[in-house]
């Protein structure tokens, strides 16, 4: 398959995921949004607006000059790290956490923003510092001092989610560098130590590490979540209870519409959607990482790589958490749930991913002589 075709593939199955996506935050987002703001519509709006917004800003990525995208690297690196510095300064505070910036009815969140950031910043580091990578000095440290700068910051909000998937992005790049395995191992041993050290220090996160060991030990405090996921995704069975017949979503499980709409998609339409969701996925990073492959320059190799990491990780993360196979947290599921940064973030991603795809191709047409 030609990396042209793998483009249209990844379209599809992008357009695909967020049509079922709309359908999905409006059926478990209606009755909430009836009862909060009179109106079912208003979730389903903010969404929609946040597509529209997503669709814009990559069309404009991909007519951004690639040489230029990549200079920018630096410049968009600080300038997420300043924002995730006000943030942490002048940003609104839910839930104990300052995330967002409120600019009316919208929210922005800054730390999706410096996820991807990163990963351009890194694949420029990288493309660069390609010969030297197995020296631990000068080619491995500096990209772990970016990355442990700018997972600093997020973990400050605290958003210990977003921090992990930070890292494990960055890891997966410096595996696709070739860097020393031993330099790799001690790093993911210290960050390992680290990770229990910030766990054990927090009240909510022991507690959070405790309801996913045994949530029936508090069903009405920190284990009813992830309860009220297990009888959503229980009632659906094979078939699911068709779309708008969710009972959860009644004001049954928290955040439905966001971080738990894979368990509202595995009520109303079954094992057999819920299948369905994960194959496009599937494919999703199937077509992504060929993309990634097939790019004959080392920094389109390492963005389309990075982008395509952070979309599939976030993806596996938020199923995890939702069938209780991970602790809870808060990850939305890319292009599906509900959220405006996170759905802006998500389709610039996949926009400078065909961006990755499309120069590498412009690249092998040069080289043939055409």
């Amino acid at each position: 398959m030609s990396p042209r075709q793998l483009r249209q593939h990844l379209l599809v199955i992008v357009v695909v995921l967020l049509g079922m996506g709309v359908v999905a935050v409006y059926s478990s987002s209606a009755m909430v949004s009836e009862a909060t703001y009179g109106g079912s519509l208003r979730f389903l709006t903010n969404h929609l607006v946040g597509i529209a917004c997503g669709l814009v800003l990559g069309v404009g990525c991909l007519m951004v000059p690639y040489a230029n995208l990549r200079r920018s690297s630096r410049w968009l690196l600080l300038v997420s790290m300043l924002c995730l510095v006000l943030v942490d300064l002048f940003g609104q505070e839910v839930g104990g956490a300052k995330r967002w910036f409120r600019i009316g009815r919208w929210g922005l969140q800054p730390s999706e923003f410096a996820q991807v950031s990163l990963i351009l910043y890194l694949a420029d580091l990288l493309a660069r510092k390609m010969e030297r990578i197995q020296d631990f000095r000068r080619g491995l440290l500096p990209p772990l001092l970016a990355t442990g700068m700018m997972a600093g910051l997020v973990l400050v909000q605290p958003d210990l989610g977003t921090t992990i998937a930070m890292g494990a992005v960055a890891l997966l790049l410096l595996v696709v560098a070739r860097a020393r395995w031993q330099h790799l191992a001690a790093v993911v041993g210290i960050a390992a130590v680290v990770l229990v050290f910030i766990i054990a220090s927090e009240d909510y996160r022991r507690r959070r590490i405790l309801a996913f060991l045994n949530p029936w030990g508090d069903p009405l405090g920190s284990g009813y979540q992830i309860i009220q996921s297990y009888l959503s995704l229980a009632s659906g069975g094979l078939f699911g209870v068709g779309v708008g017949g969710s009972l959860q979503k009644l004001f049954f499980l928290p955040n439905a519409h966001t971080d738990f709409i894979f368990a509202i998609i595995g009520e109303e339409l079954g094992l057999v959607g819920t299948t369905a969701v994960i194959s496009l996925f599937a494919l999703f990073l199937v077509c992504g990482f060929r993309i990634a492959v097939a790019a004959h320059d080392p920094f389109s190799k390492y963005l389309a790589c990075g982008l395509v990491g952070m979309i599939g990780l976030e993806t596996v993360i938020n199923m995890a958490v939702v069938t209780g196979l991970l602790p809870t947290k808060g990850l939305p599921l890319p292009l599906i749930s509900y959220g405006g940064s996170s759905m802006v973030i998500n389709l610039i991603a996949c926009a400078l991913i065909f961006q990755a795809g499309r120069h590498g191709e412009r690249l092998d047409e040069r080289a043939l002589g055409r």
